[in-house]
């Protein structure tokens, strides 16, 4: 049940971090909003270039920010693959790995006052609801992450420089967990074969357990992180919509 949950959190993690930068995209010009995510996307295309080299393919027409008006990262796909289905895998898991390893180094390094101000309950769950009552008690849980994922930030002092880099680092790297484009359907099905690798590894010999037990942390770091973004873009999104009903009503 452990590695189900892992898998189904790290989904979270995914398509929340997909959703916030659509609405982000809304809100902002594009080109604006994957310029603030520089650091992020700088990671993510590590991550998928070292993909391309792993599986055997050519790098080419890799850019941090495109042409277009949309400043969208270029990344090229390989127009044949090898292996159908294990290369679009291995592709699209690695930026989400490289994304993940590199917040829990920003953590070590620069987040130890901000990791000491969550609270201690900050914890995901680590097994599936299995009735309705435990689907909207894990609802409630995510909204109390957020909560708590606020109150951190308003309880630490972001004027160190320490403090706030630790979280502009930490908005970048979770935002940039989401698929990369031309690969969606390799990064999701990436985290439903690791899931499933991990389970397979750990019946054999047992180790892995303690490894995804350690990850929990930064799995429940990140999913707060992503809640109380989406939530604010959706608070922002409301409030300028509606600031926008109300002048074209005058």
């Amino acid at each position: 049940m452990l590695y189900a949950a892992m898998t189904f959190w790290l989904l979270v993690i995914m398509f929340s971090a997909w959703g916030v930068h659509a609405m982000w995209s809304r809100l902002l010009k594009p080109r604006a909003v994957n310029m603030i995510l520089l650091p992020g996307t700088l990671v993510a295309q590590l991550g998928h270039v070292l993909g391309l080299l792993l599986t055997g393919n050519e790098v080419r027409q890799v850019s941090l920010m495109g042409s277009d008006e949309s400043g969208e990262p270029e990344v090229a796909m390989p127009e044949r693959t090898r292996v159908p289905v294990i290369e679009p895998v291995l592709i699209g898991m690695l930026p989400l790995i490289a994304c993940g390893a590199s917040l829990y180094f920003a953590a070590r390094q620069w987040g130890g006052v901000f990791i000491q101000n969550l609270s201690p309950d900050s914890g995901l769950a680590q097994s599936l609801p299995t009735s309705v009552g435990g689907f909207f008690g894990t609802l409630r849980a995510m909204i109390t992450l957020a909560e708590q994922m606020l109150s951190a930030i308003v309880s630490t002092n972001l004027l160190h420089w320490r403090n706030a880099l630790f979280l502009y680092l930490a908005i970048c790297l979770t935002v940039r967990m989401a698929p990369i484009n031309g690969n969606h359907r390799g990064a999701i099905g990436a985290t439903l074969l690791a899931g499933l690798l991990i389970a397979l590894i750990s019946s054999l010999i047992g180790t892995p357990e303690k490894l995804v037990a350690n990850s929990w942390p930064i799995l429940g770091f990140a999913v707060g992180m992503l809640m109380l973004l989406m939530l604010a873009s959706l608070v922002a999104s409301g409030v300028i919509g509606l600031i926008r009903v109300l002048a074209k009503s005058r």
